[in-house]
């Protein structure tokens, strides 16, 4: 098999079993990747970051940017394909049977079942981000403050990351001197 449809055949299988999207798939990447020496566990924590500061859809970016890495534009784009046929699929056969369903006390519960899951599976991979970047206290009071901006004084998201990226600046201004 060749080392595009490797790819694609690794995240459209990360695509289907990652319940909760974005952080999520973390994890599954990285067990996979790293295991297969493709990346180190250094690299891949640099393509994370790379990847919070792109928008659109996370699973995607942190895929294309690690097929690209893999093997260049074609690992890329098998990549993202991956991640994205697959739930692309599941979501329009939820679509179909969802309205039947949804009143359904057993799929009301197995809903609110999964919270629980979808917070660990978010918060664990940001702790081993938090480890492998040796975030310090020094270093973590910027997103806390930003989320209390948030949370208290209703500022929203897009001023915090346009105050970030000034203060990003301010900083890489000054430690140049």
């Amino acid at each position: 098999m060749s080392l595009s449809l490797k790819i694609f055949y690794l995240f459209t299988k990360i695509g289907v079993f990652t319940i909760g999207g974005g952080h999520a798939v973390i994890p599954l990447i990285e067990k996979d990747i790293v295991s297969r020496n493709w990346l180190s566990k250094d690299d891949f924590y640099e393509l994370i970051s790379v990847t919070e500061s792109l928008p659109g859809v996370f699973a995607t970016n942190i895929a294309a940017l690690v097929g690209y890495r893999v093997h260049g534009f074609k690992g890329g784009l098998f990549a993202a394909l991956g991640t994205i046929i697959a739930p692309f699929f599941i979501i329009i056969l939820i679509a179909m049977f969802f309205t039947k369903f949804q009143e359904n006390i057993w799929v009301a519960k197995a809903f609110k079942a999964l919270r629980p899951a979808v917070v660990a599976l978010i918060l664990a991979p940001s702790i081993n981000i938090a480890k492998a970047n040796n975030l310090t206290f020094k270093k973590a009071i910027y997103p806390i403050l930003a989320l209390l901006l948030m949370i208290i004084f209703k500022v929203s998201p897009v001023w915090i990351v346009i105050l970030g990226c000034v203060g990003g600046l301010i900083l890489t201004f000054k430690t140049q001197k």
